[in-house]
C-alpha cells in the first residue's frame, strides 16, 4: 500500500465512521420510540438475509443501508427503558466507544509483546477489582467473555486446588463433589461438567425461605458424601441469584469450606455490581474470604457485551493451573503475560470499555444507576405489596423481583408476559422458584424511569384481567 492510498483510506475511514456514529446517534435517541422486541417469526429473518458469499466488494454506504433495514429493525432494544429481561444491560455510551477503539488497535491482551499498554491497563483494572470485593495485593485475575467461563475457571482450580494440582497431569482420579443451592446459575452445572467431574457429582441444595442456601443441608450431604468416599471439592456461593438477588450467607460458606479443605468459589456476576451501591453497604459481607469470585462487568456495571471476569484471592493459583509456556512464547519476568496467568491465549482487551466507565462516571456514578435500579424493585414490591391481583415473590435486595398473580396457572403467567411483550413496550421473562411460576423483573438500565415501573405493574394488571376473565 503507498502512501497515497493510505491516506485516502484513512479519509475513507474517518468518513464512514461518522456516518456509523450518527447512525447509531439516531438509533438511541429514538430507541424509546421502537418496539421493545421485533415483531417477526425466525423464517422471515432467514429469507431476509438469505444470499449467498459475495464474490465483490460493496460500496459500505450500501451496507450502511442494509444494516438499517436488515438489522436495526429487528433487534430486542436492550436500550429502550423498558427492558427488564435477561441480564444483559443498557451499555453506558462511553463502554460503546472503548469498544469501537478496542478493534480499531485490535491489541491481544494474551501476550505482553502484541499488547504492552493494554495489558498494564488490563491489569490496573483487575487490581480495581480485586480491591472493590476485598481482596489483598496478592489477588489476579483475568477478564472473561461472561460467567459462564469465569465460573469454568473457577471449579478448574478448585478441582486442581483439591488434587494438590495432580489433576491437571492424571486426570481425574478421584470422584469430587461439588455444592451449589437450587439456585445457582446453569453456568455451573456446565462447569462441573467442563472439568470433568460429572454433572451427577453437583448436589444441588435447597434454599430457605428467602431463596438462600440451607446450611443444615449443605452439613448433612458433606457427610453423607465423605461416609461414601468421596470427596468434596468446591463449595460455590452465590451473592446475588438470578431470580431474585438473594445472597447465600457467604461468611458461614466460607468458614464450612476451609474446615472441609474445599475451594471456595463465589458467584457473584449480577450481584457484585452492589458493591458499588450506597443503598446497599454490606450486603455482601464474606465476599472476601472467597478463594474465587465470578463478576461480569456487562451486567450490573452497564458494560456491552463481552465482559466477565474471575478474580483470585491468591494469583498463584492461577499460574500454578494454567502457567504453561510453550517453546513459542518465551517469558520475560518484567512482561506480564495473560496467558501464563489463565485459560485464554488469544484475548480482546475487554478491559477498555470497563476502566473507560470508571474513569466518566466514577464508582460513585455507576453506583447511582444501581441505587436507582434497586429502587426500582422497591417500588414495584410496594405496588405488589397493596394490590389483590399481583403479590411479590422475594422483597428486593438488589433489582431483582419475582412477582406472582395470585390467581393462575404457568402457562396465564406466560400469556400474560407475551401479551404484554406483543404491545412493545416492556420486556420481562418467567421463571419458577421453588416450582411454582412467577414473572421476573429485573432493571439493569440507566434509562429507566419510576412512571417506567408504574406503567409495567399496570400493564401486567390488564393482561391479567383481560386472560383470567377470558
Amino acid at each position: 500500500m503507498d502512501k497515497d492510498e493510505s491516506m485516502a483510506n484513512a479519509a475513507d475511514f474517518r468518513q464512514l465512521g461518522h456516518r456509523v456514529v450518527d447512525l447509531l446517534a439516531d438509533y438511541l435517541e429514538g430507541v424509546e420510540q421502537q418496539p421493545l422486541f421485533p415483531a417477526i417469526e425466525p423464517s422471515e429473518l432467514r429469507k431476509l438475509l438469505d444470499e449467498p458469499l459475495p464474490q465483490r466488494g460493496t460500496d459500505p454506504e450500501r451496507i450502511l443501508d442494509e444494516l438499517r433495514i436488515k438489522l436495526l429493525p429487528y433487534c430486542t432494544n436492550v436500550n429502550h427503558p423498558g427492558y427488564y429481561g435477561l441480564m444483559t444491560p443498557t451499555p453506558a455510551p462511553i463502554g460503546v466507544l472503548a469498544d469501537f477503539i478496542a478493534s480499531a488497535i485490535n491489541q491481544n491482551v494474551g501476550s505482553y509483546v502484541i499488547a504492552p499498554s493494554a495489558t498494564e491497563m488490563e491489569r490496573r483494572t483487575m487490581r480495581w477489582l480485586t480491591e472493590l470485593v476485598g481482596f489483598g495485593p496478592a489477588a489476579g485475575g483475568n477478564f472473561t467473555s461472561g460467567g459462564t467461563l469465569a465460573n469454568l475457571i473457577a471449579v478448574k482450580l478448585g478441582r486442581d486446588f483439591t488434587s494438590d494440582h495432580s489433576t491437571q497431569k492424571l486426570g481425574v482420579q478421584k470422584t469430587m463433589t461439588v455444592y451449589a443451592s437450587e439456585e445457582r446459575h446453569v453456568s455451573i452445572d456446565k462447569a462441573v461438567d467442563m472439568a470433568g467431574l460429572g454433572r451427577a457429582n453437583l448436589r444441588a441444595l435447597p434454599t430457605d425461605d428467602e431463596f438462600r442456601v440451607r446450611l443444615d443441608a449443605l452439613d448433612r450431604v458433606i457427610a453423607e458424601d465423605r461416609g461414601k468416599g468421596l470427596h468434596p471439592a468446591v463449595l460455590v456461593g452465590i451473592a446475588g441469584t438470578t431470580n431474585t438477588g438473594s445472597v447465600d450467607p457467604l461468611p458461614e460458606l466460607a468458614a464450612l469450606a476451609k474446615r472441609e479443605g474445599m475451594w471456595f468459589h463465589v458467584d457473584a456476576a449480577y450481584g457484585g455490581g452492589v458493591l458499588l451501591s450506597g443503598q446497599r453497604p454490606g450486603l455482601l459481607k464474606g465476599l472476601e474470604l472467597a478463594d474465587s469470585i465470578t463478576l461480569d462487568p456487562h451486567k450490573w456495571f452497564y458494560a456491552p457485551l463481552d465482559a466477565g471476569a474471575v478474580l483470585v484471592r491468591d494469583e498463584k493459583f492461577l499460574t500454578a493451573s494454567f502457567g504453561m509456556v510453550p517453546p513459542y512464547l518465551k517469558a520475560d519476568p518484567d512482561r506480564y503475560q495473560f496467558y501464563i496467568h489463565g485459560f485464554e491465549q488469544s484475548r480482546r482487551f475487554r478491559s477498555l470499555k470497563v476502566w473507560m466507565a470508571f474513569k466518566q462516571y466514577g464508582a460513585e456514578g455507576i453506583g447511582r444507576w444501581i441505587d436507582r435500579n434497586i429502587r426500582h424493585a422497591e417500588r414495584l414490591y410496594e405496588l405488589a405489596s397493596r394490590d389483590s391481583q399481583i403479590e411479590a415473590v422475594n422483597k428486593p435486595l438488589m433489582s431483582a423481583i419475582c412477582l406472582r398473580f395470585r390467581s393462575g396457572d404457568a402457562e396465564l403467567h406466560r400469556r400474560v408476559v407475551a401479551a404484554v411483550e406483543r404491545e412493545g413496550r416492556f420486556w420481562v421473562s418467567t421463571t419458577l422458584l421453588k416450582g411454582r411460576p412467577a414473572i421476573r423483573v429485573n432493571p439493569i438500565n440507566f434509562r429507566t424511569t419510576e412512571r417506567d415501573i408504574e406503567d409495567l405493574f399496570q400493564a401486567l394488571k390488564e393482561k391479567h384481567r383481560e386472560f383470567h376473565q377470558g
